[in-house]
Parts: C-alpha cells; sequence; structure tokens
C-alpha cells in the first residue's frame, strides 16, 4: 500500500460528532482557556449576566414587589465562512498517516482496516485545523491581506477598543523589563487598576492573567530568584501552572503568530473567562462539511473543511490590558 485513495466526507451530525465536537468541547476547549459556543442557532448573541445586586425586601405587606431582571451583558458574534485546504503528495501523507497508526497499541500493521485509516486521517486533519482556529481565534484580522485574516481575533477587537478609549489601559517600557520582578509590577497594576466589579468575581475562579510568552518566562525567571526549595525543585522540574495571587496566568503561545503582525508583540491582561467568546458552527449553513480525497491527476491527497467561526469580547469594562511600547 503506498496510497490513500478512498474518499471521506462528513456532513451533519458526522461532521459535528465525528470531526468538530471532539475538539470544540470538553476539556479540548477548556485548554484554550475561553469560553467556547459550538453550533449555537446563527446568529449567535451571547450574554454575559451579573448577579442581582439587591432583591431581599421587608416583609411588610402582600403583593408582588419583584425588582428589574439581573443586568446582562450581551453581544452578536458575527460568524464568517470560512474553509480550510491542504495538500499532500500521495507518497508523504501516507507516511504522515501510517506513523499515526503505528504509534497505537496492539495494532497489525499487516492488516490496517478502513476505520484505522480513517481515525488516522481524521485526527491528522484536525490538529492542524484545530491550531489554525486558535491561531486566529487570537491574531485574526480581517482588513489584513494575508494571513490570518478570516474573521478578527481577540487581539484585533481589544486594541480597536484600546484605540476608541473604552478598555482601561497603560503601557510599560522595554527597559522596565530588564528586572524580572518588575512583572509582578505589572500584574498589581492590572488588579488596580479594573473596577472593584471584577475583582469581586476572583472568588468564581474564571479570573485569569492572559499574558505573552516573554512575560511568562520573567515571571518564572523571578519564581526562580526566591532562595526555597520549591523555587529549585520547580526550575528544574517546570511549573505545570503559573498564578499570581490565586490568578492563573495563561501563556497564550503566539509569540510566532504576533511576530507576523502589527499588533503589540508584549501584553497582558486581565478578566474573566467568559468573557472571550469563540463560536463554531457546522449546522446551520448549507454545505458545510470535511472532505478528503485523492487526485490521481496531481497524485495528491487533499482535505477541506467548510464551516462558520467568529469571535468577540462581551464586555470591554471587564478587561484591563497592559502592553510594551513599540
Amino acid at each position: 500500500m503506498t496510497y490513500l485513495e478512498n474518499s471521506k466526507q462528513y456532513t451533519g451530525t458526522d461532521l459535528e460528532n465525528i470531526f468538530f465536537r471532539p475538539m470544540l468541547t470538553g476539556q479540548s476547549a477548556k485548554d484554550l482557556g475561553i469560553r467556547v459556543l459550538y453550533n449555537m442557532p446563527r446568529t449567535t448573541h451571547v450574554q454575559l449576566w451579573e448577579g442581582q445586586r439587591n432583591i431581599l425586601q421587608k416583609f411588610t405587606s402582600a403583593g408582588w414587589s419583584g425588582s428589574s431582571a439581573p443586568s446582562r451583558a450581551e453581544k452578536t458574534i458575527d460568524l464568517k465562512r470560512v474553509k480550510a485546504e491542504l495538500g499532500f503528495s500521495a507518497a508523504d501523507y501516507f507516511s504522515m498517516v501510517y506513523e499515526k497508526i503505528a504509534s497505537i497499541v496492539d495494532v497489525n500493521m499487516e492488516d490496517l482496516s478502513g476505520t484505522l485509516l480513517e481515525q488516522a486521517e481524521t485526527e491528522l486533519f484536525r490538529q492542524a485545523l484545530a491550531e489554525n482556529i486558535r491561531a486566529t481565534m487570537w491574531v485574526g484580522d480581517t482588513s489584513s491581506e494575508e494571513g490570518y485574516n478570516t474573521f478578527d481575533g481577540f487581539i484585533k477587537i481589544i486594541e480597536d477598543l484600546v484605540n476608541e478609549g473604552t478598555i482601561t489601559n497603560f503601557n510599560f517600557a522595554e527597559a522596565s523589563l530588564e528586572n524580572n520582578s518588575y512583572v509582578t509590577s505589572i500584574f498589581d497594576d492590572l488588579w488596580n487598576e479594573t473596577s472593584p466589579r471584577i475583582r469581586d468575581l476572583k472568588a468564581n475562579g474564571e479570573l485569569v492573567y492572559f499574558v505573552t510568552s516573554d512575560l511568562c518566562y520573567l515571571y518564572e525567571k523571578y519564581l526562580d530568584e526566591k532562595g526555597v526549595d520549591a523555587a529549585y525543585i520547580d526550575s528544574v522540574n517546570g511549573r505545570q501552572q503559573l498564578a499570581y495571587h490565586g490568578i492563573p496566568i495563561v501563556d497564550i503561545h503566539m509569540g510566532n503568530y504576533l511576530s507576523q503582525t502589527s499588533f503589540h508583540q508584549t501584553f497582558a491582561m486581565l478578566t474573566d473567562r467568559r468573557n472571550l467568546v469563540l463560536a463554531v458552527n457546522t449546522a446551520d449553513m448549507p454545505g458545510n462539511e470535511v472532505r478528503m480525497w485523492y487526485n490521481p491527476d496531481e497524485m495528491e491527497n487533499r482535505q477541506r473543511a467548510v464551516f462558520m467561526a467568529g469571535c468577540q469580547v462581551i464586555d470591554e469594562g471587564m478587561i484591563t490590558f497592559a502592553y510594551k511600547q513599540q
């Protein structure tokens, strides 16, 4: 066997259950660190509710004296129809799929069933697609002529709001980062500059610092300088999860992508995870599909996915943004 020639097409419930749902729900969605909505009706409306502040009243008389509904922030997510396409030479494609199958325990390599091949091909495409969705989720810019321009990502949305003056923000000089401990000053300023209602949400466990990799590295170096046994152990073994005063610090791992954009290269933000929303829809538009096929004329294996996706920041008042001067 040197080629994979059987065509595969996922539509409808197969598209949802076999291909997209495994990478957009459950632990896979949690790994993205933000709120993920999958197959919400189009147009997607998303809300962020704020708990009712005062519903207790004196019990002095009969009758109804219910107060107004809880306040909420609501936004519409503009889903863009996008497609993803990959092409591999037949020999290279078979080698990549074969390698994935070989990593499975108790597989008879002399008798590969169609199901195993399909799973390996699907996983190969799904990994590439998941990373591109993640990258566009952060650095997407529809005004760009090239690159990740299928829908606007969080950084584009946030920087536009910063320029409009609707997000609390401040900047810092590059020279200040020569001191490892300065990164804690950034975290402190983000905390102090945010509104009291955001600080009150800390107990919910959803507040998070999203930071670029260089700030994350500085914070690790700051922790390494602590003269305790735990700091030594962590400097050797690494740290699975960083936090500052109980709030998780999440490295967005976008350094390679940011370098290809005009966005701020170093930044940190404090927000509620639920405030940043990624929506993906594979159900509400005819023609949404995933297809994998072999082109004998070009001796090439091809993969294509057609779906809808978009991002939105629900409440700009729930973000505090700090960035390095460019």
